[in-house]
């Protein structure tokens, strides 16, 4: 049989995975980024260590990933690389297999596997069901989008065990026999737009973790949400509903303060040790898969009790002087932003901006008026923000996150909250959300007490 030559696009944490397990495979591998080795310092040491030659792409007169490796077989993709390229286009015309990581993976990922997607919630609702299984005396590993590249738990997998998955649509849009056994959809609403260019095409890359599941299967969906509805016309599983505001059968559901699943108490809401009405709809939808994958109602319950909030995800950093500080960096669209003013009562100097994403930020219109003291711009996506914004709310061009958090202190009264709820990506002024957020963290921390 012929070697597999293999070309691998994006030199993040995903492409360098995928790499490991090709040349593990025996393919034949070649690597390529639009930024020199040079800047790839993780990348450079582990291509050198497989002896795997790396070609940089031009920049102008659309970059084919083609001229690394002429006639590949095969072309993995890193999430950040959009599916589209026209070099991809003619690559695929041309019957090269294009493919992401997670597809790649999929043949050799032993045990059953739990995939949540979603426009907002997704972390906090994977790391849930990670804690709940293991909580429960169940075998589980969590990743995908959140931390390790599922390419990178194929060694530390088993056949009596649960791959609990993060998907993003990046992710999806390149799937095929990759399937999830319960498939997870928490909310689709406007998000990277900029990438997948219409909302369609964005609903449609998620809905492919449903089109790919087989007989048997299940699919937890948002009975309140009309896109992840429609999901349930695509999947071959089975749907169970997940509802903040009525009964839903098969399902769980709200309803005043308690969680139902089936007609069986599950708990009362007040437990969720984290804040916002979209955490009780994460734990539902964790709590369901988690049911479906085994684990005793009793046995749920008290793992959400113990479950601590993600880092970057409505985080409480500190109070300082009656003034709380928090941290969610990873509200990178505007629909998460409105989750996280909805956490709140009142009292908040917003911090917005970062890199647009194409999305119409005149829904946090009416929230911020009537919540915020001010909003407070920084980043790339500033003016845009200002010009949907004005009139709404007080706006503070502040450009950058030290000036933003410094103002919104001295400003500030005992009783207010800080709320970094950006909106945007963070690509303009940092590398990541994360390190967004602990850039705000450490700002936070270094504020001295008023005397």
């Amino acid at each position: 049989m012929p070697q597999t030559r293999a070309l691998v696009v994006g030199m993040e944490k995903s492409g360098l995975a995928s790499i490991q397990l090709l040349v593990s495979q025996g393919a034949a591998v070649r690597a390529t980024d639009l930024r020199p080795l040079s800047q790839l310092q993780e990348a450079e040491a582990t291509l050198n260590r497989l002896n795997v030659p790396f070609t940089q792409q031009p920049t102008t007169h659309h970059p084919s990933p083609i001229t690394a490796f002429e006639s590949p077989d095969l072309i993995v993709i890193s999430p950040g690389v959009p599916a589209d390229l026209p070099a991809l286009q003619a690559a695929r015309a041309g019957g090269v297999r294009v493919i992401g990581e997670v597809e790649l993976a999929a043949p050799f990922l032993l045990g059953r596997t739990i995939g949540i997607t979603g426009t907002n919630g997704k972390t906090t609702t994977t790391a849930l069901v990670g804690h709940i299984l293991r909580e429960s005396g169940m075998a589980a590993q969590v990743g995908g989008n959140i931390g390790t590249p599922v390419t990178a738990m194929i060694d530390t997998s088993r056949p009596d065990q649960w791959n609990v998955l993060e998907l993003s649509s990046f992710q999806l849009e390149t799937i095929a026999d990759f399937h999830a056994d319960i498939a997870v959809a928490l909310n689709v609403t406007q998000n990277h737009l900029d990438r997948h260019h219409t909302f369609a095409n964005y609903a449609a890359a998620k809905g492919r973790l449903f089109e790919t599941q087989r007989a048997g299967a299940f699919a937890v969906l948002n009975a309140e949400d009309a896109t992840c509805v429609g999901y349930a016309s695509l999947t071959a599983g089975s749907p169970l509903w997940f509802s903040s505001t009525r009964a839903v059968t098969p399902g769980i559901w709200l309803a005043g303060d308690k969680i139902w699943f089936d007609g069986e108490l599950l708990m009362d809401a007040r437990e969720i040790p984290i804040r916002g009405r979209h955490n009780i709809e994460d734990t539902m939808a964790a709590a369901a898969a988690a049911r479906l994958a085994g684990a005793p109602l009793a046995s749920i319950a008290a793992a959400v009790r113990t479950f601590k909030a993600v880092e970057h995800r409505l985080e409480f950093v500190r109070n300082l002087n009656g003034v709380d500080f928090y941290n969610d960096s990873k509200a990178t669209s505007v629909d998460a932003t409105l989750k996280a003013l909805d956490a709140f009562s009142g009292g908040l100097w917003v911090i917005l901006g970062g890199k647009d994403k194409g999305l119409d930020y005149t829904a946090l219109r009416a929230p911020l008026a009537a919540k915020a003291h001010a909003a407070l711009l920084i980043g790339a996506a500033a003016p845009k923000i200002a010009d949907e914004l004005r009139g709404a709310v007080p706006l503070e061009r502040s450009e950058t996150l030290e000036n933003a958090v410094r103002f919104a202190y001295a400003h500030a009264h005992p009783g207010d909250t800080v709320l970094l709820a950006p909106a945007c990506a963070s690509f303009d002024q940092f590398s990541s959300y994360e390190h967004r957020g602990q850039v705000f963290k450490s700002l936070v921390q270094q504020l001295e007490p008023a005397h």
